[in-house]
């Protein structure tokens, strides 16, 4: 059945926490103030409309498909292995009372694949709670979908428009799909991605930052879903530092082994808050001869003149004392000093 762009578009931003919730369709009258201020919040989150307006969605059309038959594309953030019934309960009785999806899903053709016709651009858990359904008694349940013409960077954006609304999308979700999104489509260039999106410079740099945490440490948490944007920036930011990554990964290990031992004997995981306190505190742990002191420089009265406060990836931070007694030449001297130190301990501008 085909059907207007601008319904698909409704449809696909439609501000419903569940996924499934209401229809598009105008509301009485009595509503019309909440649903003029809908409209205002789509508008203002800058919408797909624009996406049609420039040509990127040029052909719109709604299916009854077979689940089997359509694949998840991997451009999406959200994780397909870590959806259950559990997290999917709500969306999956609200179909069922509903007699079916009513929500559509965004999907585009796929070329090539024997096994697959489509790939899910936007409704994933809704993919997910159909497949689920039809081998759940449901067996004639049918997996309803928008088909749109679509590139790669144009579905990225769709997919994370669609899922900033989500709360159930993980900060290290939409983080590492982000830095996949930037080195596939924007050509490593964080400005030109943060225009497309639409995002603040500045909080897209943290989602990146964050994305580049490891494995070993992000194993330490309860759950991947509990490594939130603020304190990940923090943790990410430790990690610059070759002496502070090798302690926190440490850390990061023994906990997690905790972590599966808790699990084991059927008790909580320690929470997220635990984890990133020992985590941050790891390197404090170390003993006087394994931690390196921070670099000094003091004058000829024991008085100090200079302090390197930092020293990672994204540069070094380097403390003038006031009060010192040093002059313009000596505390030239002390900066030189302090950089060749940092060349022959490897930390260095130049590594």
């Amino acid at each position: 059945m085909a059907r207007k762009q601008s319904d698909y578009l409704a449809a696909l931003l439609a501000d419903d926490a569940s996924e499934q919730g209401n229809a598009p369709f105008p509301a009485p009258a009595r509503e019309a103030p909440l649903e003029r201020a809908r409209t205002t919040t789509l508008l203002g989150r800058e919408s797909a409309l624009a996406r049609v307006a420039s040509g990127e969605v040029r052909q719109v059309t709604q299916l009854l498909l077979d689940p089997t038959r359509v694949r998840i594309w991997p451009g999406n953030a959200r994780t397909y292995a870590h959806l259950s019934e559990e997290n999917c309960r709500e969306l999956i009785d609200s179909i069922v009372a509903e007699g079916g999806q009513k929500v559509p899903a965004v999907v585009r053709r796929v070329d090539g694949d024997p096994d697959h016709d489509f790939e899910v651009i936007a409704g994933t858990r809704r993919h997910w709670s159909i497949s689920w359904l039809r081998s759940h008694s449901y067996p004639d349940m049918q997996f309803v979908a928008q088909v749109a013409q679509l590139d790669d960077e144009a579905a990225f954006r769709l997919a994370d428009l669609e899922n900033r609304a989500r709360a159930d999308v993980s900060d290290l979700e939409r983080a590492r799909n982000y830095l996949d999104a930037l080195k596939a489509h924007y050509g490593n260039h964080q400005t030109r991605m943060a225009e497309r999106l639409k995002l603040s410079k500045g909080w897209l740099s943290k989602m990146l930052k964050v994305a580049t945490i490891p494995d070993a440490v992000i194993a330490a948490f309860p759950s991947p879903g509990d490594v939130q944007l603020k304190p990940a920036y923090t943790l990410a930011q430790a990690l610059d530092d070759k002496d502070m990554a090798k302690a926190i990964t440490a850390m990061a290990r023994q906990v997690a082994k905790e972590q599966a031992a808790r699990r084991e004997a059927g008790a909580p995981p320690s929470p997220a808050t635990d984890v990133l306190r020992r985590l941050l505190d790891a390197p404090k742990a170390l003993s006087g001869d394994e931690r390196p002191e921070p670099y000094r420089y003091a004058t000829k009265y024991g008085r100090t003149a200079l302090t390197v406060q930092s020293a990672n990836r994204q540069g070094v931070t380097i403390r003038l004392h006031a009060g010192s007694g040093a002059d313009t030449d000596e505390l030239m001297t002390a900066l030189r000093d302090a950089l060749a130190h940092l060349e022959a301990t490897g930390k260095g501008l130049q590594r």
